[in-house]
């Protein structure tokens, strides 16, 4: 059976941004048929500027990537019917954790952070998460990336123009502990348990979640016995949400719900 017309889409929004970042998205699959929502994550029910106004936040602070996940399997379990699921970043994380807990009819992770285990040696990841894991600074007090950050970890690529209006429109502050939580048993995947049928994208120039972690992620999935697809786009850095291409995305991204079985 085809994904159903009006079959609700929950998208799930990944760090540093809010969850704005998907407003064109929902426009998209709306004008498709589909019912989606981007419900913000805990603490950030605001503005992206009016979050950057109150930085440092300590309640954004706490947020730890267990909670957070229970946050959207509650949401998704308030469905009367399962929805598909679509993440970016920690986003794309938590979309297959709740695949785990079978909470969706099928998911896409784009862009991925990846499960607890897997690592790159690409010098890129390691200067884009060495400011937000914050290591030698306090937990407690939120992140907000700086503009010089942004530039290298989600804008690589884009004129200045595009990455200083794209900051202003959606970074917010952070918590480190959600960050450094993807080393963590709270990002634990068994990718050999079944799991319905997943999507996994990537980017050729994505500096934080390199393309090649995210084949890393997809292959580990070779044996569970259950659809699992992977697509790299050429071109497409972190901030592939917002980027001039995002349609073209978003319309593989529609045809692959629409013709795999679900």
């Amino acid at each position: 059976m085809e994904a159903s017309k009006n079959r609700p889409i929950l998208f799930i929004t990944g760090a540093f941004v809010g969850n704005n970042c998907w407003d064109e998205w929902i426009s998209f699959f709306c004008a498709k048929g589909y019912a989606c929502s981007a419900p913000p994550w805990p603490y950030k029910d605001a503005s992206p500027a009016e979050l950057r106004s109150r930085q440092p936040d300590p309640d954004i602070a706490s947020i730890r990537l267990a909670q957070l996940t229970d946050h959207y399997a509650e949401i998704a379990n308030h469905y009367t019917e399962k929805p598909i699921l679509i993440g970016h970043s920690i986003g794309g994380l938590m979309v297959q954790l709740l695949l785990q807990r079978d909470l969706g009819t099928a998911g896409v992770a784009i862009h991925p952070v990846a499960p607890q285990g897997l690592l790159t040696f690409e010098l890129s990841f390691y200067k884009s998460t060495w400011h937000p894991l914050g290591l030698f600074t306090d937990s407690d007090e939120s992140y907000l990336m700086s503009f010089e950050d942004w530039q290298y970890i989600f804008t690589n690529g884009m004129p200045y123009e595009a990455q200083r209006e794209a900051y202003d429109k959606f970074v917010v502050p952070e918590s480190k502990k959600v960050s450094r939580d993807g080393l963590t048993e709270a990002a634990h995947i068994d990718f050999a348990k079944y799991h319905p049928p997943l999507l996994i994208t990537s980017g050729s120039t994505d500096h934080i979640i390199p393309a090649s972690l995210n084949h890393t992620n997809y292959m580990k999935y070779k044996d569970s016995r259950s659809i699992t697809d992977y697509k790299e786009f050429e071109g497409r850095n972190h901030f592939v949400l917002g980027q001039p291409t995002w349609r073209e995305d978003a319309d593989y991204i529609l045809n692959w719900l629409e013709s795999t079985t679900v």
